[in-house]
């Protein structure tokens, strides 16, 4: 019986540190991929390196890392991984969507 009450201060600290610190971080995640997966044409996107562009075409092909090609001035367009996209600002109603592709 001696033990469990030596034992219950790490418990409780483990208790602490889940709810403060590992709960939020996993919500935190759940939010952040579903933000990256809703990403369409006509948002705006900043990467984790700090590049800041609209979303011009997302691209989806089988067994690789999706990417979104992202059009950072006139005429010209990169292509991104989505996991790299840090924020998304979408598109305003009534605005136009990026250019049509030639």
């Amino acid at each position: 019986m001696d033990y469990i009450i030596q034992l219950a201060p790490l418990f409780a600290i483990f208790a602490i540190f889940y709810f403060l610190i590992l709960r939020p971080q996993q919500t935190r995640m759940k939010q952040h991929k579903a933000l990256v997966a809703a990403v369409r044409r006509g948002d705006t996107v900043v990467t984790s390196g700090g590049i800041v562009g609209k979303v011009t075409k997302v691209i989806e092909e089988e067994g690789k890392d999706a990417e979104v090609e992202v059009q950072i001035a006139d005429e010209v367009r990169v292509r991104i991984v989505r996991s790299t996209i840090a924020d998304v600002r979408k598109a305003k109603e009534g605005e136009d969507k990026a250019p049509a592709q030639k």
